[in-house]
């Protein structure tokens, strides 16, 4: 039975790269080691402690006796040359897999950057229409003044219904009267 790997779906690896690359249960842990050699070769630290080995290393292997020296300095100091050249063996590549991990990390950054400025362009364009609408609906709404003409008007209106209704109840029974 084939096992679904979680890992499918990753966000800190582009699409299509970590289908095309072998499984390992380890290389998270792997990159996660290599990361944190490559911060540590970074530090000033590393640089001093390192300057304080060879320093050690060179005046022991001058200094002391031939028989108590472990590298003499009339071999050229064989075994420093190789620890040295070991150490830059390893940590060439594991500084450059921590870059490649960064890269892949800063890769969906950007793409998640990049989608997040088009949902607030998409939203700012939203309000923008928005604010426009409203402001055509503003325009299309009555004003103050054309309110108050409007009751002006409907007051004189009503008073010349008025002063015409008095006029015909004036009127109504002096006709009566009168016939």
């Amino acid at each position: 039975m084939a096992r679904v790997s979680r890992n499918d779906n990753r966000l800190d690896s582009p699409k299509g790269l970590r289908s095309a690359l072998p499984r390992f249960e380890s290389r998270d842990r792997t990159g996660r080691f290599s990361e944190a050699f490559a911060r540590a070769m970074g530090t000033p630290w590393f640089l001093i402690g390192l300057t304080v080995f060879v320093t050690v290393w060179l005046v022991y292997n001058s200094v002391a006796p031939l028989e108590y020296q472990f590298d003499p300095r009339l071999t050229n100091f064989t075994l420093l040359t190789l620890i040295l050249s070991l150490q830059a063996s390893y940590a060439a590549p594991l500084i450059l897999l921590a870059q490649n991990r960064q890269d892949d990390r800063d890769r969906v950054q950007i793409e998640q950057d990049r989608q997040r400025a088009e949902r607030n362009l998409n939203d700012t364009e939203y309000l923008a229409r928005e604010v426009v609408a409203l402001r055509l609906a503003v325009k299309d709404l009555a004003s103050k003044d054309f309110l108050r003409a409007e009751l002006r008007s409907l007051l004189e209106e009503l008073d010349k219904a008025k002063s015409d209704e008095a006029d015909a109840v004036k009127d109504a029974p002096q006709k009566d009267t009168a016939g």
